[in-house]
């Protein structure tokens, strides 16, 4: 299965859930008016007021589908990386989220060198990101703990780097990050408590073990 490559508000609308972690795509508009709260598609107004109650599939499923879009995998990818988290020692779902925390993209992302993570794989894809002072160009190149992830020389001044570090407040305190330089450490994998605690990974892990 492909990459979804559409409008990231429509499969927010879809889940209700903000799969860019902003809560834009719930907000008001700029006149003050409530954005569109139901489903997309022809008959999403209409059903608005009847969304059936969904079955424990449907529960797990709307779960993968959450985190899956969030960090933008495709489905083998996505499955493939809950396979390797089975594999490890301790808890499987905390394994799953340290594992697609660690994928470069997303560290590029949380960097704040992009605003997006899509906009994260787009700076990896195109050859802008060094990891220990070698170019990367795979989104899914596992980092460890104590990797430096930086940005080309020629690629420090992009616009949407400098607007995207101009809009970020703060990182996340796993990662150190010195903007001037345009680079970051990855230091330690998160605590759970540290990521989005409106992800339910156990329904994820109940999911794949049907």
């Amino acid at each position: 299965m492909a990459r979804y490559t559409g409008p990231v508000w429509k499969v927010s609308r879809r889940l209700s859930f903000s799969v860019l972690e902003t809560g834009k795509e719930f907000a008001k508009d700029s006149q003050g008016r409530d954005r569109r709260n139901y489903i997309p598609g022809q008959h999403g107004f209409a059903q608005k007021n009847r969304r059936p109650k969904m079955s424990n599939y449907g529960l797990q499923l709307r779960e993968k589908q959450k985190i899956r879009n969030t960090y933008g995998l495709n489905e083998k990818q996505f499955r493939n990386l809950f396979e390797r988290a089975k594999r490890m020692s301790g808890v499987i779902g905390e394994n799953f989220l340290n594992l697609l925390e660690s994928r470069l993209d997303n560290l590029v992302y949380r960097m704040g060198f992009a605003m997006t993570r899509r906009q994260a794989r787009q700076l990896v894809n195109h050859g802008h990101i060094l990891v220990n002072g070698k170019k990367v160009d795979i989104p899914s190149y596992r980092c460890k703990p104590g990797d430096t992830v930086e940005l080309r020389e020629k690629s420090r001044q992009l616009q949407i780097v400098k607007d995207a570090l101009e809009a970020s407040v703060g990182t996340v305190a796993f990662v150190n990050v010195d903007k001037d330089a345009r680079k970051g450490t990855f230091t330690r994998l998160p605590e759970r408590s540290e990521l989005n605690r409106d992800f339910n990974e156990l329904l994820v892990v109940e999911y794949y073990n049907r």
